[in-house]
């Protein structure tokens, strides 16, 4: 059977981008049980809820949802269980360093599969105010509609 190559994404938490301005991302491997990694490979998770915590200098991701494997029996896994992170001393380090002295937080951002193996991006975010969250609104629709009408004007149409 040939190796995967590529990324595949399971999910990703457009609300983190909404919520949050990302400061730093970094990528993680996971640790799985088979089951969890079955229910990842037919495309369900949800990481709405999740978000990084550091324990004894160890990442723990806590509360991403990975449902129960339909075929499995026993061996199940629970849903939101706390997961271990994948990540170097000096990267824990520097996360635990920051989220320490600037009050920032860790949240999922997308879960996916790269060459074959189950990784999931991690950012170092600050929460946005609500006035923060409409301007980011506001630029973005005015970016839409920047190209909406340079692409109309290519195109030889009039406004």
């Amino acid at each position: 059977m040939p190796k995967e190559k590529g990324r595949n994404v399971v999910a990703s938490n457009k609300k983190a981008r909404h919520d949050y301005l990302i400061e730093d991302t970094y990528e993680a491997g996971l640790v799985l049980t088979g089951t969890e990694v079955k229910s990842l490979r037919q495309g369900r998770a949800s990481l709405v809820d999740g978000f990084v915590d550091i324990e004894q200098h160890e990442a723990w991701l806590h509360g991403v949802h990975i449902p129960e494997y339909t075929q499995g029996t026993w061996t199940n896994h629970a849903a939101r269980r706390k997961r271990k992170l994948l990540l170097n001393r000096a990267e824990i380090d520097k996360i635990e360093r920051r989220v320490a002295e600037k009050g920032l937080t860790v949240v999922p951002l997308q879960l996916y599969f790269k060459d074959g193996r189950a990784k999931v991006e991690i950012a170092l975010a600050k929460g946005k105010k609500s006035w923060d969250k409409r301007q980011s609104l506001a630029e973005r629709q005015a970016d839409r509609e920047k190209q909406q009408a340079l692409g109309r004007h290519l195109k030889g149409m009039r406004d």
